[in-house]
């Protein structure tokens, strides 16, 4: 039998929320191994620091994750927590992607001072949302809005609109009732106006496959129907090339036996939009996301991915 381990270091990003995050995983595994010392390594990322240009400029998500990999094969840390939708689908050796917690309100919030919803803002307002996924579905149901990119951690996207330089800011749902900020919520964005994209709401902890004792540590930790619905979604987003250059969603949910998935791909400016859905055996669950995405690239979603990978634009 695996003895119990006595010191874990978490890796981490300094800001408040990755903060959060780190807390929450180490109270779990505190509370799972009562003597065992469980310290965080905070750490500021790249895509920490660039703040002035969009993250499909400056190299996608991966840029928030790639410091504290190397804390992991420096051996200062022995595990890295992340949300999961920052984490790159395509995680290649010597990284695992160890355990999947359970996920929290996977919906995109609606957040203003002035107005309760996407519904009630002015034609030319502006909105704020980071994510090429959320901008084109804005786009496409509210061509009278604004959308306009908003960077920098929550604290600082909430500061943007409180200073008056927006209208209304899009933000996960999850992350602002983690920071007991869901006061800040106006409405949330039902799925089916704003479809999620892969993993959000959810932490993944990763680590490197060379620790196999780390991997049974974390084994309870697991949420298999938070896990499956990940595995899923995660590889519709493999399947296309997913990155954040692309308005990409994908979306599934456990009942029973069964999963659903749901996916688009679309135009940044909302113009088009591919739609697809597959249900099927939980047991399934990666390749009927495999059979999602080849709907989407039935309906022709390779134009619309080639032509924005080539600009290398969020539009």
């Amino acid at each position: 039998m695996l003895a119990s381990p006595t010191r874990l270091v978490i890796a981490t990003r300094a800001s408040r929320l990755a903060l959060w995050q780190a807390e929450h995983v180490r109270d779990r595994l505190q509370s799972l191994y009562p003597g065992c010392e469980v310290v965080l390594l905070e750490m500021t990322t790249r895509g920490d620091q660039i703040l002035d240009r969009s993250l499909s400029k400056v190299g996608g998500k991966g840029l928030f994750i790639k410091e504290l990999e190397t804390a992991l094969l420096d051996g200062r840390a022995d595990l890295a927590v992340h949300s999961l939708k920052d984490v790159p689908v395509d995680m290649q050796s010597p990284f695992l992607l160890s355990a999947i917690l359970e996920r929290d309100d996977p919906r995109d919030a609606f957040v203003s001072n002035d107005f309760a919803s996407l519904t009630d803002l002015p034609a030319g307002s502006v909105v704020g949302t980071s994510s090429l996924r959320r901008e084109a579905q804005i786009r496409q149901q509210f061509p009278q809005l604004v959308v306009q990119p908003l960077r920098g951690n929550l604290d600082t996207r909430l500061g943007k609109l409180d200073r008056g330089e927006y209208a209304a800011i899009i933000l996960a749902a999850a992350g602002l009732r983690r920071l007991g900020l869901a006061s800040r919520i106006r409405s949330f964005l039902e799925v089916e106006q704003s479809l999620p994209a892969a993993g959000q709401g959810a932490l993944g902890i990763e680590i490197l496959e060379s620790r196999p004792e780390m991997h049974q540590w974390l084994a309870p930790l697991q949420h298999a129907d938070t896990a499956a619905c990940a595995l899923a979604e995660r590889a519709v987003s493999r399947v296309l090339g997913g990155s954040c250059q692309v308005p990409l969603a994908a979306f599934a949910q456990v009942q029973g036996d069964t999963i659903r998935i749901r996916a688009l791909v679309g135009e940044p400016d909302g113009s088009r939009m591919l739609h697809a859905e597959v249900a099927g055996n939980v047991s399934h669950a990666e390749q009927l996301g495999e059979g999602a995405a080849q709907q989407l690239l039935d309906q022709g979603a390779q134009a619309i991915l080639a032509k924005l990978l080539s600009a290398g634009t969020d539009a």
